[in-house]
């Protein structure tokens, strides 16, 4: 990265206090709200593929997958460059970087992009070109201690706080980029009337052969036994963990802070456990009930 960037960056973290904006009451970084119009009329191309979650849903490693999948499993082309570079993520602007927009509009076809972005607040050229989406959910109640800890070591995030006060804050739905709840639910409702592949990460968990052949197909891939045998070993957490392009080790400290908590934590089913309080819990089930009624969506939080 260059030295010049790194030393704006670290000047403007510095004097940086995280403040957040909404846009249509979805809580969002105001570096964000701040471009929102270019955001939204943001020009898809009939051959980009999106990865769409909510944050802590298995982003980075569905980008992996998709980028292998691409590529036919070349290894050394998906190396290319640190994952948050080869796949823009078009409703950021990390300040005094360029936007995620115009490191997108500056990338030759065909692109692979990222968005956290709630469906209705979608750019709507991505459906206008019927482009290709793949959709990660990740149960809530993991989604919910992992996003505690990525807003504890992400210095652009505002600071979680205590656990205590952070259940509250993500079972109300002011995080950045809004309700879990809405988030799952609304991808969910359009998923048959679009191209979009709407993934668990508790199946990838469970079955990453069965997954991401099921991926392959979606893009038009029918991965050989080669392939796919590459595809999985590369993106394994532990493979994934101990890569710097992937691990976001190349980021200083006063960006990601990973001596806080190591941005690849766990990646597995059920963490949550070690966490929630069984009044937490109950508090929480009785939300999630309320929330999830007649949505016709299910997750597991255990394997």
């Amino acid at each position: 990265m260059d030295p010049e960037i790194m030393e704006k960056l670290a000047e403007e973290m510095k004097n940086m206090t995280v403040q957040m904006g909404e846009i249509q009451g979805v809580p969002l970084p105001k570096s964000t709200c701040d471009i929102w119009d270019q955001i939204y009329n943001f020009q898809a191309r009939e051959d980009d593929i999106l990865i769409a979650t909510f944050p802590k849903a298995g982003t980075t490693w569905m980008q992996e997958i998709v980028d292998l999948i691409m590529l036919n499993g070349d290894v050394e082309k998906s190396m290319r460059a640190p994952c948050f570079v080869k796949v823009p993520f078009i409703d950021l602007h990390p300040k005094p970087m360029p936007s995620g927009v115009d490191a997108a509009n500056a990338m030759p076809s065909p692109r692979l992009l990222k968005t956290h972005l709630p469906i209705q607040l979608m750019p709507p050229s991505f459906w206008e070109k019927n482009v290709k989406v793949v959709y990660v959910a990740r149960n809530a109640k993991d989604c919910m201690v992992s996003y505690f800890y990525f807003q504890r070591l992400n210095k652009g995030l505002p600071d979680p706080g205590t656990w205590n006060e952070y259940f509250s804050t993500f079972t109300s739905g002011h995080v950045p980029w809004g309700s879990w709840f809405d988030h799952v639910i609304g991808w969910w409702k359009v998923k048959d009337h679009h191209q979009i592949l709407y993934v668990f990460y508790e199946d990838i968990i469970e079955d990453p052969k069965r997954e991401i052949t099921k991926i392959g197909k979606f893009l038009g891939k029918d991965l050989s036994a080669e392939v796919l045998e590459t595809v999985l070993h590369h993106t394994s957490f532990q493979a994934m963990k101990e890569n710097p392009l992937t691990n976001f080790s190349v980021l200083p400290s006063f960006v990601f802070d990973q001596s806080i908590s190591p941005f690849m934590r766990k990646g597995k089913v059920g963490d949550w456990k070690n966490h929630f309080s069984v009044s937490q819990n109950i508090v929480f089930d009785e939300e999630y009930k309320k929330q999830m009624e007649g949505s016709g969506l299910s997750f597991r939080t255990e394997l």
